[in-house]
């Protein structure tokens, strides 16, 4: 997508060979009309695929999950970080580590909330090991709900992420796919 490559080019910041900072339009500060593009994006890619949800992790895959099931018209479901006071006892969950974050966390959806037998669509702001789309999946798989495909923003694909979830025979969507963070230049594939 060409427009998410130029904001790329425009704001990111390289912080190193491995990690690119997009906080002033995805991860900390949202920019709303590149985020609805987005949305319509992946509702195109994904639209024969028939999904009856689209699940994301919190925080910062809400927008794009968001903008993505309102152009679907379907719900879009959430994995919380961390259990609330309201949130049903009973979920399903899942360990992951955080690559930027550099620790473990759990990741949670309301077993009300994903059925089985309801086909769901992946939708995440980044992919660079890959850790917390396998995460969802298997909480979709917990849930004997059908993934019907994964939507990447953003995925680092000199990191095994992207791959290790194709490997699996599951269709991986991104629409900006970096290949290298070296020298401080952002090159894409």
């Amino acid at each position: 997508m060409e427009l998410l490559k130029q904001r790329i080019l425009e704001v990111g910041v390289v912080v190193s060979d491995q990690v690119l900072k997009l906080d002033a339009i995805l991860n900390h500060q949202v920019d709303p009309v590149l985020i609805m593009e987005m949305g319509k994006e992946f509702a195109r890619l994904f639209r024969e695929t028939k999904p009856d949800k689209v699940l994301t992790v919190e925080s910062s895959g809400i927008p794009i999950a968001y903008t993505t099931a309102l152009q679907l018209e379907v719900p879009m479901v959430f994995a919380r970080r961390k259990k609330t006071l309201t949130m049903d006892q009973d979920t399903y969950s899942e360990r992951v580590p955080s690559f930027t974050k550099g620790i473990v966390t759990d990741i949670m959806v309301s077993s009300h909330l994903l059925h089985k037998g309801e086909r769901v669509l992946l939708i995440d702001d980044f992919i660079a090991n890959g850790d917390a789309a396998r995460g969802l999946i298997r909480i979709i798989e917990k849930a004997e709900a059908e993934l019907v495909g994964v939507g990447i923003a953003v995925e680092k694909s000199f990191q095994a992420g992207g791959n290790s979830i194709r490997e699996r025979g599951i269709r991986v969507e991104s629409l900006a796919r970096i290949s290298s963070l070296a020298n401080g230049q952002i090159t894409f594939n």
